[in-house]
């Protein structure tokens, strides 16, 4: 029994280190971007010759927003010789068919319809499937419930002036942000992720991630790393790894802004957690030893790149060590340092570390302008609870479906929810 306890007492000492070091990462970021200006790097950037870009509109029963999306990019502010829009559909049994193609005949030339009707499921495999013959310089990826500014394909595409950039992505902002309280919240972590988190690593020359839409990556360099793969959920995940060991830059745009819907329902926005976690977990398997292995850059930024790549394994450690804390106090444990510290570490962990409540998204909220956002502060322990409580649940049924009963991997749609076309809908 003794070393039982012994065990429990020495993984809480390495739990709690793994803590702190989350709340300094997050906490740096703030301070990071509360006092020092926005790094907009490439912005302005004008060259006589703009690269060739292909656009793919991944889309599974998306008839409610894929017109907009369509048009969208139909509008953008880049010459229209150098850009062609390639919806993804992916065995849709809507409407979403008959809107492609009716696009396509209005627009030949500028719009090529790709349906896939067999092979894997899934956004990465229709990726994959969909770049076996692109010959154009650039690749860009919009969810087809996203909505780009006129001029969001030139300034996406402008970082790629540099020869050393793999892949950029932009920020995406809620356009349902006022629908109920969850998309309130929503917008608020989508802010502190992007406004701090990605503009910080930005600034300091760490890891930006790219986020698998509204984002862009160099024909050449997914060549380099083999192109998307379709075994993993989390393709963008992967893809920021990949582009990293092998010393591509991922360069994040802080200006692109793209405007999506986030869940409205909880339901939707667990499945959703699900998905992440699901999928950024199988990357953390699949790279961590290639991660841990690769030598060509500084410790910090090995470190930064580990602590990303690791951020939804804190979920379960959380539960694991809330159980042995328990266990441990139950046991008549002696060591009173250790349980009064593990209280502490939990409580900064929840409010200040991975999530970061009181810190980023204060900082986040006085950036963009929204103070008023910091109303709803409070709540976001609650949300927090829930993302973590769905997040350990995953990892654990990860391992029995994943490594025990080899399930095949299947995605979950996020739900749409717009009724009439963007431009015409009030909220």
């Amino acid at each position: 029994m003794n070393t039982f306890l012994l065990i429990l007492s020495w993984y809480l000492y390495i739990f709690l280190t793994l803590l702190f070091i989350y709340f300094v990462r997050h906490f740096i970021f703030t301070l990071n971007r509360a006092f020092r200006s926005q790094g907009a790097m490439y912005l302005g950037i004008e060259d006589s010759r703009l690269p060739t870009v292909t656009i793919f509109v991944p889309a599974h029963n998306e008839e409610k927003v894929i017109a907009d999306a369509l048009n969208s990019l139909l509008k953008q502010d880049y010459p229209a010789h150098l850009y062609k829009i390639i919806p993804l559909n992916d065995r849709s049994t809507d409407r979403t068919k008959e809107i492609i193609d009716q696009f396509v005949l209005l627009h030949p030339g500028r719009i090529e319809a790709f349906h896939r009707n067999s092979g894997k499921a899934g956004k990465s495999a229709a990726l994959k499937e969909a770049c076996e013959n692109i010959q154009t310089d650039i690749i860009i990826v919009f969810d087809a419930d996203y909505i780009p500014a006129p001029k969001l394909l030139l300034n996406l595409v402008s970082p790629f002036v540099d020869p050393e950039v793999g892949s950029v992505m932009g920020r995406v902002v809620p356009l349902n942000s006022g629908r109920n309280l969850l998309t309130r919240i929503l917008d608020l972590e989508r802010s502190a992720g992007y406004q701090v988190d990605q503009q910080a690593r930005m600034n300091m020359g760490l890891l930006p991630q790219y986020g698998g839409t509204v984002g862009g990556v160099r024909t050449q360099a997914l060549k380099e790393i083999g192109g998307w793969d379709d075994s993993v959920l989390a393709e963008d995940t992967d893809v920021t790894m990949r582009m990293f060991l092998k010393g591509w830059m991922v360069v994040y745009q802080n200006f692109c802004e793209c405007y999506e819907e986030v869940p409205e329902n909880w339901q939707v926005r667990i499945k959703q957690v699900r998905r992440w976690a699901r999928g950024h977990n199988q990357v953390f398997f699949k790279e961590i030893k290639n991660l841990l292995k690769y030598k060509q850059i500084r410790l910090i930024d090995k470190l930064d790149a580990i602590l990303l790549l690791g951020i939804f394994m804190m979920g379960p450690l959380t539960f694991v060590g809330w159980g042995a804390a328990q266990v441990l106090y139950f046991a008549g444990y002696s060591k009173t340092s250790l349980l009064v510290s593990s209280l502490g570490a939990f409580i900064a962990f929840s409010s200040l570390g991975n999530f970061a409540l009181f810190f980023e998204i204060g900082t986040a909220a006085f950036l963009d302008g929204y103070q008023k956002r910091i109303r709803l502060l409070p709540l976001g322990v609650l949300f927090f609870f829930v993302s973590m409580t769905t997040v350990a649940r995953t990892f654990f049924g990860q391992l029995w479906d994943d490594y025990i009963m080899r399930k095949e991997l299947t995605w979950d749609k996020t739900t749409r929810y717009r009724l009439t076309p963007m431009h015409r809908r009030k909220q």
